[in-house]
């Protein structure tokens, strides 16, 4: 394969909006209901807007971490390095989500009932802001969400610990996390376009990864249903834990 590629060896601002979305997010998934029923039971914890300032990193033109989130937030900031998926993020925003998302949020709903009666709404709380996880400032948010982000933006072992750590101390002392990593997910491609970088991860990889800068630390699996011909996971390793 060669050099491993690196996050700053690609251009993020290319990242392929609509075939993304088209291939992954026109249906709820197997596997991502899978994700929607786990942090809606961990958000069940919580009153609704129990969490003043939420962070979702690395947000991309994934719109379902931000409606379980809305359940216990009462701001979300939408941190997204890539200019295609910040304009994909606004105009969803401003004119309204497209109606594929109507069947994320009515399963949504079912999860968390404290959710607001419509999709627009619980987006209403949230704000995009151009950036990384090396912008974030730390100890500035009560809770941070990241999905699928750390393990495909990198190949490199030790930088996929580095965003891992900037992810983690971007919440104060003892507040929380949460994220999805792909499992066994390496260098992809989303439709006929080039290939991304992607660094493999399993529970113990995660763990490894998380347990010395935070407690009450739960890990979970689940399968991944089939996907397509440009990559290929096993699962999806699920976290919930606190800052140390």
């Amino acid at each position: 394969m060669g050099e491993p590629l690196r996050n700053r060896d690609v251009d993020w601002d290319l990242w392929p909006v609509s075939d993304y979305v088209d291939e992954i997010y026109r249906a709820v998934q197997p596997d991502d209901d899978a994700v929607l029923a786990h942090h809606s039971a961990f958000y069940r914890r919580f009153e609704p807007g129990h969490f003043g300032r939420s962070l979702e990193l690395g947000a991309g033109p994934n719109l379902y971490p931000l409606m379980v989130a809305a359940a216990v937030s009462r701001d979300i900031e939408a941190v997204e390095p890539s200019a295609a998926s910040v304009a994909y993020l606004d105009q969803q925003l401003r004119e309204g989500p497209d109606d594929s998302w109507q069947l994320f949020y009515r399963r949504c709903r079912e999860l968390q009932p404290a959710l607001p009666a419509t999709l627009g709404e619980a987006l209403g709380r949230v704000r995009v802001r151009r950036g990384g996880a090396r912008d974030l400032t730390p100890d500035t948010y009560d809770l941070a969400s990241m999905h699928f982000v750390a393990e495909s933006a990198t190949e490199d072992r030790e930088e996929f610990r580095e965003l891992c750590h900037a992810y983690a101390g971007s919440v104060h002392r003892g507040g929380w996390l949460v994220a999805a990593f792909m499992e066994n997910m390496g260098r992809y491609r989303i439709g006929t376009g080039p290939d991304w970088p992607g660094y493999p991860v399993d529970a113990d990889r995660v763990r490894e990864v998380f347990e010395p800068v935070t407690t009450d630390l739960t890990i979970d699996r689940v399968d991944s249903a089939p996907t397509s011909d440009g990559y290929e996971t096993t699962g999806m390793v699920l976290l919930t834990a606190r800052r140390r």
